[in-house]
């Protein structure tokens, strides 16, 4: 399903109109993140998840319950979807030192959603979102970001 070694240009060594073109490639094709589906109940996992990107030095900043908020503002019901925003604040600090505007692609996103008898736990990819800005100094956070994020989902399985 992923993979803990992706095939990334690298910033600086590519043409920016080059990068942008493959930052919107995956993006187009669906592979702008990567998971791992749990078992359990939703409820369970989702503490679960956030424990084990606690432990990774991710905290959690925000949640947003998009089932209910669906279901409260339109009337529509779909299954347990929640979006949690986590972060590594040692790493946002670098990347916000790196990049003031980065703060339009923070937190990283972890998606919940229950699917085919599991709990399906996805998370953006660091390192496809800061390719969009093409600043070279992101490239350490964000593959230190990439690594603490594939620690925790590798801790779920």
């Amino acid at each position: 399903m992923w993979s803990s070694e992706p095939q990334y240009p690298v910033i600086g060594q590519v043409e920016s109109d080059a990068l942008v073109d493959w930052v919107m490639a995956k993006i187009s094709s669906g592979t702008y993140g990567f998971g791992v589906t749990i078992s359990g109940p939703f409820d369970s996992a989702k503490e679960q998840v956030k424990a084990v990107f606690k432990e990774n030095g991710f905290g959690t900043l925000s949640e947003i319950d998009v089932q209910a908020t669906l279901n409260e503002k339109i009337g529509e019901v779909i299954e347990p979807y929640t979006i949690l925003g986590v972060c590594n604040p040692r790493l946002a600090i670098r990347a916000i030192g790196a990049e003031h505007e980065i703060g339009l692609l923070l937190p990283c996103n972890v998606l919940l959603h229950e699917c085919e008898g599991g709990v399906h736990v996805s998370v953006q990819d660091p390192q496809l979102l800061v390719g969009i800005t093409g600043n070279e100094g992101l490239a350490a956070v964000a593959a230190e970001a990439r690594e603490g994020i594939t620690r925790a989902l590798e801790s779920l399985r």
